[in-house]
């Protein structure tokens, strides 16, 4: 039996905006377990529409140094895919309201148990799966179980993917990843021209909003994509805020002053917006 689409409505409902939408990615469990709760909770209230929540992982082939980076740190501090889930669960208990988009590389689902994760995803208040090193032709198991779950299942499109643009897109569940540029993730001073023509061309086939992400850490870069998608991810940028933070956000007698300098930082990115 087909559950209700809770999760999957949440993630649409998120995108009804006149404006794109901020989509931060954390890692969990950095700089700490609490910090990290207390984060969320402040991307929210600096006007986040979505939270992308990251399992900590040995090998992350898509992440550039700055992830890894809190990646290591945080497993450094036994934190594994069953503790993200709890973090998830008690940032619902503190009263984060947005959908959460559980971002984790195969391996972690395959040891956990692909069926036993996505039936829990809901006990968790996680509302989609992003799983980047599973290539969408290899993903209709987890396809399916998300949609029986209510849940949804979060494809990725790169501009290598040319071919593959418009199989990827008729297919995707709750938002299109698009990735802005080749590599891996990192904060970049420009975006390749060639973006927008990659954007305007998902856009033609895709049937849910289109989010961009990979490089993306200026005002100026979130003003140049606004008319062309409807979501604008931000990882490199934000989790350097946090490195530079991170002393005082483990602290949590100085935490304040680190989440001030996350909510600072988010309002001068969607001041690009206004």
């Amino acid at each position: 039996m087909i559950k209700e689409s809770t999760g999957a409505q949440l993630i649409q409902a998120a995108f009804q905006s006149e404006k794109p939408i901020f989509i931060p990615f954390i890692t969990a469990g950095f700089p700490t377990p609490a910090a990290s709760i207390d984060i969320a909770l402040t991307l929210e209230e600096a006007g986040a529409g979505l939270l992308e929540l990251g399992v900590p992982y040995s090998d992350p082939l898509a992440d550039g140094p700055t992830i890894q980076t809190s990646s290591h740190k945080a497993i450094a501090q036994g934190v594994t895919l069953p503790k993200v889930l709890e973090m998830a669960k008690e940032m619902r208990g503190r009263g984060l309201k947005i959908p959460v988009i559980l971002f984790t590389y195969y391996n972690p689902v395959l040891q956990y148990g692909t069926e036993k994760l996505i039936s829990q995803l809901e006990d968790y208040g996680i509302d989609g799966i992003l799983i980047p090193d599973l290539p969408f032709e290899e993903a209709e198991e987890v396809n399916k179980l998300t949609e029986q779950n209510g849940r949804s299942f979060i494809s990725l499109v790169a501009p290598t993917s040319q071919q593959r643009i418009q199989m990827i897109a008729s297919h995707a569940q709750g938002f299109l990843y698009c990735v802005s540029s080749l590599g891996v993730t990192g904060a970049r001073s420009t975006l390749d021209d060639s973006v927008v023509g990659f954007l305007d061309e998902v856009k033609k086939h895709s049937r849910v909003p289109v989010a961009v992400g990979f490089g993306i850490s200026r005002a100026e870069q979130v003003q140049l994509m606004a008319p062309h998608c409807e979501g604008y991810i931000v990882g490199s940028a934000l989790i350097n805020i946090l490195l530079k933070n991170e002393d005082v956000l483990k602290d949590e007698l100085t935490r304040e002053q680190g989440l001030a300098e996350i909510n600072k930082f988010v309002k001068e990115l969607q001041s690009g917006l206004s």
